[in-house]
């Protein structure tokens, strides 16, 4: 083991958890066209949607809420909680579309969002069109008039959580998010979204703890799976990615106080032509943050740009960052069983804090190449061992 200085090194050849939902013949039944939602999707059926949804949450019963198939024109959904139901069961057969118009979601943070629920799962084969491509040309012109955009789907300080079997479509910014919220399935989702739209996450995940996501296909604009700061005990596996920006811890360091990130296990992945595979990274600024515990294995890349990367010196446009160093302390990260193909010459870059140097790190049975030939290696103040078989040859 021993710290490496900055250098690049030339290579020489380098549990499926089953859905728990009660029967719904046992539970009180919601369709939404009996609140009058149109599944033509010619007139707004936002009141029938918030109508059938507080039927059910005032319903001391397990429910049921149908949305059968057709197309359902909705704006901004906010479903709170604190219900009397103890199991809300929404099952989406139909399509649920955004207005033409991008600033009427677009002034939202939330598209269809729950807070403080507990109890609720989505389920079905339907899906979700925020008809995004819109507003990410109003981006892509540089006008200082397009809103921020909206998140499609958001769970927010809630428990018990499961999202199975939906696809969701042209978000215009994160697809799903996870904030402040306890034992979370997500599973056999399709998440769709052009490579070059802007801040179009796939799974967002932050200051939450037992979070499972399985089966699930994801191409968008930005991270497949970005992890936030007070992310604990999070799995992932068998997830395809791309495009998109790969499966990222980060980024990190936003704030001078921030929680850690713990106990994550990424298994079973492919990374087809994204910027990146298996990702860290902070700003270059002072923080409080941690991120320690992660397993990447069994990872397949193909014609990924870094496949393997730690960055702590993440300082975009040169702002608030330049001369500082990043505070975040890194250490226990196992990466096992990695193959496939670079699209660029180095393949593993550990560039870490001088400050706070990447501990603990290590590398088994990793076989990564650049257009078939040798890929390389680089390391900056980074402490860590090297298992079996490791191509490219580890600087480490």
């Amino acid at each position: 083991m021993k710290l490496s200085g900055c250098n690049f090194h030339g290579v020489i050849v380098i549990v499926f958890v089953m859905l728990r939902i009660s029967s719904t013949s046992a539970m009180t039944n919601f369709n939404v066209l009996n609140f009058g939602a149109n599944p033509i999707g010619r007139t707004d059926s936002t009141d029938s949607f918030l109508k059938a949804w507080n039927a059910a949450c005032s319903t001391a019963d397990s429910t049921f809420i149908y949305v059968p198939k057709g197309r359902y024109l909705v704006g901004s959904l906010a479903f709170k909680g604190q219900c009397k139901s103890p199991q809300i069961i929404i099952r989406i057969d139909g399509t649920i579309v955004a207005p033409s118009d991008y600033g009427v979601l677009g002034k939202w943070e939330n598209w269809v969002s729950f807070e403080r629920v507990s109890g609720v799962s989505i389920i079905g084969q339907g899906a979700f069109d925020a008809k995004g491509p819109s507003l990410w040309a109003c981006k892509a012109s540089s006008s200082n008039s397009c809103p921020l955009g909206t998140t499609t789907l958001r769970f927010t300080n809630s428990n018990n959580i499961t999202i199975n079997g939906l696809t969701s479509l042209n978000s215009q910014m994160f697809h799903i998010a996870i904030n402040g919220c306890q034992n979370v399935q997500i599973q056999g989702v399709k998440i769709i979204a052009a490579g070059n739209s802007p801040n179009t996450d796939g799974i967002h995940v932050q200051l939450s703890t037992n979070v499972e996501i399985f089966n699930s296909s994801i191409k968008t604009g930005d991270d497949c799976i970005s992890i936030g700061p007070g992310t604990k005990n999070l799995w992932i596996e068998q997830v395809t990615c791309g495009p998109g920006h790969g499966i990222s811890i980060g980024s990190l360091a936003k704030d001078l106080e921030e929680e850690g990130v713990q106990n994550v296990t990424v298994k079973k992945t492919i990374f087809s032509g994204t910027q990146n595979g298996l990702r860290i990274k902070s700003w270059a600024r002072p923080s409080s943050g941690f991120v320690q515990g992660v397993r990447f294995i069994d990872s397949v890349m193909r014609n990924v740009q870094n496949p393997i990367v730690i960055d702590q010196n993440y300082c975009p446009h040169s702002e608030n960052c330049p001369g500082q160093v990043s505070g975040i302390k890194i250490k226990d990260i196992r990466y096992e069983n990695i193959r496939g193909t670079s699209s660029t010459p180095i393949a593993i870059k550990f560039d870490c804090s001088p400050k706070n140097p990447c501990t603990e790190i290590s590398l088994r049975n990793v076989n990564l190449t650049y257009l078939d030939k040798d890929a390389q290696s680089f390391c900056c103040n980074v402490v860590g061992k090297v298992f079996d078989l490791v191509r490219p040859n580890s600087c480490l």
